[in-house]
């Protein structure tokens, strides 16, 4: 086991960064102590509560991923100020009481007390040691005195490190090597990945989560542990998959954390449609890999790649934009690959997929219709008129900077001048947009009449015939746009005369 002063640790992680193969050796170099600033604001911060634990002669240690970034220099300002130590649950109440502004003890039959001191939640949790049934995530939770059983626990080496703040100056516990680990890049588990894996099977998809956001290379018995635990997902709840996909998807880069669930078996469980896109390439026919098209598509998508745009939900759309490829491919002499309807054959299998994970509805609405709608722009081959970008606006609804964003990122050609008319082509729409919006042609794409107003000039109850109407005004105004009330009304009793001619 490896215990560093703070000092001492970070000037050789340092140092270690500065080589070219790190390797940790079996005791720290002896160079100049000096804590970076980023330690800092959370020693200082934490130093009234660290006093009171080292005032009850009780030993405190911040844990979680805010050591794991401090020590990375993945600096955040969303520190999450997770703590373990060696009091019971009624002494942590104890000497939090009088300190905190506010205390919650929900989780206090699992060692944790919440409080809250200003604007700062903390988390402090009695050290644990769990023992986990075969057939369900429930642990048998018991209360240990000993941090390195608490840490051994933990889902990888790299979060199984813990900074004694009650010591005489921040020391850091690293009984699994994790900064080692940190430095080279490595993906293990604390204790045999069998065990891990077991015990939670949901970290083999957040080792997907850690190999995509800190460019991670898992060993190879944790790769083969996942292919082998793969099916024990099954005890694991929707929700709990649905967090940690929203959370892979939504790191910079989550290709290779991607990559590695369709390769180890795992997204065969609960993402079938993700591995079904990996179609053979087929030279003859001249068509892309899909799967390799889709992940081209998704690293596309950047948080700032609109000034308000919906960042994880256009990434979700990203990944499901083609899962209705696969079931919609056929050939045609002379063209080649087709997918025809691949639109609106994915809308389909990606509601009844995100309704399996217990995405909320509001996201499985806003996905679906930006799966449904991502060739929408390629329909428009003439050119950009009016009553083009009225139609374009009117079916993308709120979503037309998500959809926006999703049409440039889904252009992964080579070809350059193709690459650049699809974006001078979106460049020409946007233009257009703000041009119309600015005379108030898009303010409410709705028919120049309202179902009162028709009701009362055709002498109709509310009906299907009034619906019927409000979609022919509609019509009008999305070819022609705004065309005034005597000339709509006139249009109106127009279209009426010969409803009841026919009627």
């Amino acid at each position: 086991m490896w215990i560093f002063t703070l000092d001492a640790l970070t000037s050789r992680i340092h140092h270690m960064s500065t080589k070219r193969t790190p390797q940790l050796s079996s005791r720290p170099h002896s160079l100049t102590p000096v804590v970076p600033d980023r330690f800092a604001p959370v020693l200082a911060e934490l130093a009234e509560v660290s006093e009171l634990f080292r005032a009850a002669d009780k030993r405190l240690y911040l844990v979680g991923g805010t050591v794991r970034d401090l020590l990375g220099g993945h600096t955040s300002t969303a520190i999450d100020f997770d703590a373990t130590t060696n009091a019971r649950p009624d002494e942590i109440k104890r000497l939090l009481s009088g300190w905190a502004d506010a205390m919650w003890t929900q989780g206090e039959k699992f060692g944790t007390i919440g409080a809250r001191k200003g604007e700062r939640v903390y988390e402090i949790t009695t050290h644990r040691a769990e023992a986990y049934h075969p057939d369900t995530r429930k642990p048998d939770v018991e209360f240990s005195d000993a941090i390195e059983i608490d840490l051994s626990r933990r889902d990888f080496t790299i979060n199984a490190m813990a900074l004694e703040l009650t010591s005489d100056s921040p020391t850091l516990v690293d009984p699994f090597n994790g900064a080692s680990d940190l430095m080279t890049r490595t993906l293990r588990t604390p204790l045999d990945p069998d065990i891990s894996f077991s015990d939670d099977p949901l970290r083999m998809i957040r080792a997907a989560r850690f190999i995509a956001r800190f460019n991670m290379n898992p060993v190879p018995e944790l790769v083969e542990a996942v292919k082998q635990y793969k099916d024990r997902l099954e005890i694991v709840s929707a929700e709990r998959i649905r967090d940690e996909i929203n959370k892979l998807i939504t790191v910079e880069s989550p290709s290779a954390g991607l990559w590695f669930l369709v390769e180890t078996g795992l997204a065969d469980k609960f993402l079938p449609e993700l591995p079904a896109m990996r179609l053979e390439h087929d030279p003859i026919h001249r068509h892309k890999d899909v799967l390799t098209h889709t992940l081209a598509v998704i690293e596309n998508v950047h948080a700032d790649a609109n000034e308000s745009f919906d960042f994880r939900i256009t990434r979700l759309a990203a990944l499901f934009h083609d899962v209705g490829k696969p079931a919609t491919r056929g050939f045609i002499e002379g063209k080649g690959t087709t997918f025809h309807m691949h639109d609106v054959k994915g809308a389909k299998m990606t509601r009844k997929r995100l309704v399996a994970l217990r995405f909320p509805n509001e996201d499985v609405v806003a996905i679906t219709e930006l799966v449904r709608l991502h060739l929408r722009f390629h329909t428009y081959e003439m050119g950009w008129s009016d009553s083009a970008v009225r139609r374009y606006v009117n079916d993308a609804g709120v979503l037309l900077n998500e959809l926006n964003v999703l049409t440039r990122c889904d252009c992964t050609t080579r070809n350059e001048r193709k690459a650049a008319r699809l974006s001078q082509r979106m460049d020409e729409l946007e233009e257009r947009i703000i041009e119309l919006a600015a005379k108030e042609e898009l303010k409410s794409m709705r028919p120049e009449l309202d179902g009162l107003a028709v009701m009362e000039r055709l002498g109709l109850p509310a009906g299907p015939i009034v619906g019927q109407a409000l979609s022919f005004l509609l019509e009008i105004r999305l070819e022609e746009g705004l065309i005034g009330d005597e000339e709509i009304g006139r249009r109106l009793d127009a279209w009426w005369s010969e409803q009841s001619a026919v009627g």
